[in-house]
């Protein structure tokens, strides 16, 4: 007999302390973020980046009430992706929780709620809400490009446009929505309120163009603070799991969809694409056969169109099924935005969703994000994973798991699950970064340095010589010294480390070529992918930057990622060895723990640490060495020599190597680093001498 399938092996797990902090409302009825937002109300271009549940809408009422009475607004425009997100926007009594004024939108101005398309109808609705005394109206980002692209920017004067899910904006000319915003940043008549949750875009292209961003100021709440402040959830784990075969087959040595569907969890699962790969091309048979493995049938409530099944266990099993095109998804699709079953747990158990259920999709219920295959985009995934993370009475863990096909030697599309596979590789590490508290680098002081006020430095306190950790108990962020670093000078720099270290992780992690080489390519030092690789991405980023600001942004970077790497494997050693759980200083305690082990924290050290070890040996405990070899193979086969670019990139740093250590790197040396940089420097030399450095005229 076969062994039993494993469960999902979690990439991620985080607990938090749960201690009701950011869902504790001031004297004016606002939740930590929104107090936070609340302070910033007077700037004119205000972006807010905050996690799923974290209060962004209603923190937009507060400001856009605040700007229609004392900023000279005259209306307030709410724009969303699409229609189901409108009802976030829905009148709320702000006064009965302290605040001076209600939210309210006139009903035939939530053009969410109207029927039809985006244009024509809706349109002449914008047009006549701008010429009307009305305060408010809520619209699809859809209708807002069409009445833009009709009435023109001018109409727009002296009212407040806010656009929820501000990801979908993007620096690239040909995003419509994109080249609106910043007609309007340059008319500079208009109040722009921008919300997200992801503030990174799948393709990977910029949101905003720097000099526009530079307008805005910006308020950050993380996900540490989010989930850190929760009253009931305390525990969140995100995976992969891989399937063979058919993801909906359930036979004996298969791994499927039902060894990680649990029936007793709140579940949302989003099967794939018809066009994807793990698609069996009908998906109307898919989400029939997730129903016939749930249970035994029972036929559809008349009430709310959920179809109900009967478990193994008995349990009757409400199921809303929002793949069937016909009219019966609408229906169940406006049963489960009845706000009056917002609290119903029992009101539905599971939800069977494909191209629906994502962003801005409010079910505090779900303890399970089931995705099956891999999404095109990161962001998609933050948004998906984004639908667990609510807190709701009684949801004390929750859990993302990413099901995607198994590489199979055997197989033709092998190259294609290599590619699923690093994929959700990069994306268990992007939400890493993501889930963790927030870092704050400075360089060692060799005079010794001291404490700094309000920072916690654990049960020790903080000791002269050694490597410190301080902790900043409101907010969870890390301050660290580090010897070496190089530090920003410029506003922007700065800005960049303050807030946009998950963008560049983004773009690192996104990059093939970097994963490759980081996960099967055993010949390439750690170095090439924390010195080089990274180090072009934020020359790319960033290229009016000067060299030391990119070194200095580089440097933050990689120790963000490298950190919680090295933190998460110490703290893994110390469960092994019989250490408790804490509750939401595990990975602080992890970093701690690695901070003391070495003589000395350096960049150098930290550049010498592969950022995705620990995801190969997460990855190579689900998968057999037979798979992990074709793997490799794939990735062989598709090694190059160095680009001229690349070339110049690894020039340059064995010229600062040589500068550092009083000698040029050697092409005989047994450190694999030293010999890439001599190799480096040789096939720059031989690229200049072929004229591939020449200025064009």
């Amino acid at each position: 007999m076969a062994d039993p399938a494993p469960i999902a092996i979690p990439t991620v797990s985080v607990r938090y302390a749960h201690d009701g902090r950011s869902a504790k409302p001031d004297a004016l009825g606002m939740r930590p973020m929104q107090a936070r937002v609340w302070l910033q109300r007077g700037e004119r271009y205000l972006l807010i980046k905050s996690p799923p549940a974290s209060g962004k809408s209603r923190a937009l009422m507060f400001v856009a009430l605040h700007k229609l009475k004392n900023d000279g607004c005259k209306q307030a425009i709410i724009t969303v992706p699409e229609r189901s997100i409108g009802a976030s926007f829905h009148d709320e009594p702000l006064s009965k929780f302290g605040f001076e004024a209600d939210w309210k939108v006139e009903p035939r101005w939530n053009l969410c709620d109207a029927a039809g398309g985006d244009n024509g109808g809706k349109v002449e609705a914008v047009r006549k809400f701008l010429a009307s005394g009305d305060k408010a109206l809520v619209c699809t980002h859809a209708t807002f490009r069409f009445a833009f692209e009709k009435l023109g920017a001018e109409a727009f004067d002296e009212r407040l446009i806010a656009v929820d899910e501000f990801h979908h904006v993007s620096s690239n000319e040909d995003s419509r929505l994109g080249e609106f915003v910043r007609a309007l940043i340059a008319r500079d008549k208009t109040h722009i309120v921008a919300m997200t949750g992801s503030y990174f875009r799948g393709d990977a292209a910029a949101v905003l163009h720097p000099d526009d961003e530079e307008k805005f100021r910006t308020v950050t709440y993380t996900y540490y603070e989010q989930l850190n402040g929760y009253e009931f959830l305390k525990e969140l784990d995100i995976g992969y799991y891989f399937y063979t075969g058919s993801y909906l087959e359930q036979k004996e040595g298969k791994k499927s969809i039902f060894d990680v569907l649990n029936p007793d969890e709140k579940t949302i699962i989003h099967i794939p694409n018809v066009n994807a790969r793990e698609s069996t091309r009908d998906k109307i048979n898919e989400a029939n056969a997730i129903l016939s493995g749930l249970g035994e049938w029972q036929g559809v409530d008349p009430a709310t169109g959920f179809q109900r099944v009967k478990s193994k266990s008995g349990k009757i099993l409400r199921v809303a099924d929002l793949v069937d095109d016909d009219e019966r998804r609408e229906r169940v699709a406006a049963s489960l935005r009845d706000s009056s079953q917002k609290n119903n747990r029992d009101y539905v158990d599971i939800i069977i969703a494909l191209g629906m259920a994502k962003e801005g999709f409010d079910w505090i219920w779900c303890e399970h994000a089931l995705t099956v295959g891999y999404r095109s985009s990161l962001t998609e995934i933050v948004q998906i994973i984004g639908r667990a993370t609510r807190d709701a009475p009684g949801k004390l863990r929750a859990r993302f798991t990413n099901l995607i096909a198994e590489p199979d030697a055997s197989e033709e599309a092998v190259v294609e699950a290599v590619n699923d596979t690093l994929k959700a590789i990069a994306a268990s590490l992007l939400m890493e970064q993501v889930l963790a508290p927030r870092f704050e680098f400075k360089p060692k002081d060799p005079g010794g340095g001291g404490p700094q006020p309000g920072l916690d430095y654990g049960p020790g306190g903080y000791q002269h010589g050694k490597e410190n950790v301080g902790v900043n108990p409101e907010t969870g962020a890390i301050q660290m010294e580090i010897h070496g670093l190089v530090m920003p000078t410029s506003e922007e720099a700065q800005r960049i480390c303050r807030e946009d270290l998950n963008e560049l992780v983004t773009a690192f992690v996104q990059d093939e070529k970097t994963v490759q080489m980081g996960m099967f390519d055993k010949e390439t030092p750690p170095q090439e992918v924390t010195q080089v690789r990274m180090g072009k991405i934020v020359k790319e980023k960033y290229p009016a930057l000067t060299d030391e600001d990119q070194e200095a942004i580089r440097q933050q970077a990689i120790a963000a990622i490298n950190l919680v790497q090295k933190g998460k494997e110490a703290m893994a050693k110390l469960f092994e060895e019989g250490g408790e759980k804490s509750e939401n200083t595990a990975l602080i305690d992890g970093i701690r723990r690695y901070c003391m082990s070495v003589r000395e924290l350096n960049i150098d050290l930290i550049d010498s640490i592969n950022p995705f070890g620990a995801a190969y040996a997460i990855m190579a405990k689900s998968l057999g060495e037979s798979r992990l070899r074709a793997i490799a193979g794939v990735i062989a086969g598709r090694k190059s020599t160095m680009t001229p670019e690349e070339a110049r990139v690894v020039a340059d740093r064995a010229v600062k190597w040589k500068k550092e250590r009083g000698r040029s790197p050697s092409l005989t040396s047994p450190d694999v680093w030293e010999k890439k940089l001599a190799e480096g420097a040789q096939a720059y030399m031989r690229y200049a001498s072929e004229g591939h450095y020449r200025k064009k005229a």
